[in-house]
């Protein structure tokens, strides 16, 4: 339901605060689709920190460029790519944790153990519609992947202007998409 998934994103927003995050500062975001990508995206955001979601299907240098591009202190990863992101913690300065959604993270932190213990409330950061809520890597068909920051208030803009202008939806519409969660039309 909407609330359990708001009390998610509190207590992801709530674990990453935990982690020592300050303001503004990027939390990059290799997950496979699941009930953790929007937790951990709004609650980020709701945190006053920049989620930075990136395609799963990517390539440690990739994932290397990109964690030293956007200055991410932390890097939340779906297990199954924990084995990419591991030797990158040696080589990138600022990347000073790995969090893990799912089973195998060893002495890596537990999304899920962090986000059980951390509260189911959260005061939204202080922030406007103006300022910086999340970044989107391009593909790099041009050379490297760009970040591309956008505003909190893109969001609803999204929403305004295409959901409802375009596709005509309402409160009452059921939607699929095929889309994975990390593209900006997921």
């Amino acid at each position: 339901s909407y609330a359990d998934l708001q009390e998610r994103m509190n207590r992801a927003g709530n674990a990453l605060k935990g982690l020592g995050l300050q303001p503004e500062q990027r939390v990059f975001m290799c997950l496979s689709d699941g009930v953790d990508f929007p937790a951990v995206f709004f609650g980020a955001m709701k945190a006053g920190f920049i989620p930075v979601p990136v395609n799963s299907m990517l390539t440690a240098d990739d994932y290397e460029y990109m964690l030293g591009d956007s200055r991410a202190p932390v890097a939340v990863v779906s297990a199954p790519l924990l084995d990419i992101f591991e030797p990158l913690i040696g080589r990138l300065p600022r990347l000073r944790q790995i969090v893990v959604s799912g089973d195998g993270g060893g002495e890596h932190g537990d999304l899920g153990a962090l986000m059980a213990a951390a509260e189911p409330s959260l005061e939204a950061a202080e922030t406007t519609a103006d300022e910086v809520g999340f970044w989107l890597y391009s593909s790099g068909s041009t050379g490297r992947p760009k970040g591309a920051a956008h505003l909190h208030g893109d969001l609803v803009y999204t929403v305004a202007y295409y959901a409802v202008g375009v596709l005509g939806m309402t409160a009452d519409d059921v939607v699929f998409s095929a889309a994975k969660m990390f593209f900006a039309y997921g």
